[in-house]
């Protein structure tokens, strides 16, 4: 048991803290301090004294604003609990008490770290894998990005030539997407000398894959569109195409420094068949440290893929959602590698049939699927042994 909170409320420019007991006795008054080294040296002259016994720091998860505040204090050798806003506000309304001030909420905090359960203490080691879980969290949010950009390129390219794609096998390509920077309609393709368009297709001095179509065909093809010219479409497809290819750049970087990450974490994660660098990095930053989940279907509801249970009086419902509910990064990540996963494993493709034999549907299937796997990666994390498909028989 911890002889000393510390208290602190997180606002954007300015924290509010307080030191206090575990039997709720204050022992320095709720103060305010801002988000400045001014700020943090005055938080320090107040709770030094405090650091030096056995304490515990407890501060609100809120987004990024209390980053900074927390390695500093880590680096001064506290000890720091991260409290899930959730519970302070559950902790309020359950006092009944009708206002709510950064004073009070100082003192909320104070209630929640007599729960054990309801924080999560922070190390340094922790640090590291947020930087790599920030970097993932980064490359899904590009890619969700691009997908938007794609949607928007789509409706445009059917306004204006609407028969483009029919020359493609695969969208987006590097011909696609160079065509479309520099000619972004029916009518400009086919206003375009055919030698320029011949260099556009296939540039000189490049080599790799014949296009499927030669510049005459493009050429014939955009003279009998009926798509018809309109110059603010035509803008945002140019716009629309560099996005698109910049973001692919990008990911193309953010990618190989998260493989550089994969390999030093080694995570046992990456011996499963079907998981990338990508996806054993993003799984196991966002699960962080497995011991503070006691057995796999704690881990399970963490990444919100368990059914949602709804049961009143005689009623018991049969098909229930997702609770969806923790890490959507997480969710998100599992759901992407199911389906190679049980591909190249004989064991879950099996149990996937399975479940399609018991009349589930393709996604409910995988939704099974995906909880088998986090009942092997939770296998895995905890005794650091790699992937063994015998194990799973």
């Amino acid at each position: 048991m911890y002889k000393y909170f510390i208290c602190i409320d997180i606002g954007k420019r300015n924290h509010w803290a307080n030191v206090m007991t575990p039997d709720g006795e204050i022992l320095t008054d709720p103060f305010p301090f801002s988000n400045d080294s001014k700020g943090f040296r005055k938080l320090h002259k107040a709770i030094d004294p405090f650091l030096k016994k056995d304490h515990l720091v407890g501060m609100e998860d809120t987004g990024h604003y209390g980053d900074n505040l927390r390695m500093f204090l880590l680096n001064r050798k506290a000890t720091v609990a991260m409290i899930n806003p959730v519970s302070t506000d559950a902790m309020r309304k359950a006092s009944l008490k009708s206002t709510k001030t950064d004073k009070e909420d100082t003192k909320n905090i104070g209630v929640v770290l007599l729960n054990p359960k309801l924080y999560r203490i922070v190390k340094r080691s922790d640090l590291d894998l947020h930087t790599i879980r920030e970097l993932t969290r980064y490359h899904h949010n590009m890619q969700e990005a691009c997908t938007r950009y794609k949607a928007q390129l789509q409706k445009d390219i059917d306004k204006v030539f609407p028969e483009f794609n029919s020359l493609f096998s695969v969208s987006y390509g590097p011909t696609y997407m160079r065509i479309l920077e520099l000619c972004q309609s029916a009518y400009a393709i086919s206003h375009t000398d055919i030698r320029t368009l011949r260099n556009i297709i296939r540039p000189e001095g490049t080599r790799g894959r014949t296009p499927e179509f030669s510049a005459e065909q493009l050429k014939q093809l955009a003279k009998e569109s009926v798509g018809q010219p309109d110059m603010i479409i035509e803008m945002e497809i140019r716009h629309l195409a560099g996005l698109i290819r910049q973001i692919n750049e990008d990911l193309k970087e953010v990618d190989k420094k998260i493989e550089e990450y994969s390999c030093e974490l080694n995570s046992p994660i990456l011996t499963i068949p079907g998981i990338s660098h990508f996806s054993c990095a993003s799984i196991a930053t966002e699960i962080g440290d497995i011991d503070k989940f006691d057995n796999p279907y704690q881990l399970i509801s963490y990444s919100g893929t368990n059914p949602i249970v709804y049961q009143s009086g005689q009623y018991n419902a049969r098909l229930t959602r997702i609770s969806k509910k923790g890490s959507k990064y997480l969710r998100k990540t599992l759901y992407q590698i199911i389906q190679p996963v049980i591909e190249n494993n004989p064991v879950f493709k099996a149990y996937y049939l399975k479940k399609i034999s018991q009349g589930k549907s393709h996604r409910c299937a995988q939704g099974h699927c995906v909880r088998k796997l986090l009942r092997v990666i939770y296998r895995l994390m905890r005794t650091g042994q790699t992937f063994d498909p015998v194990l799973l028989h």
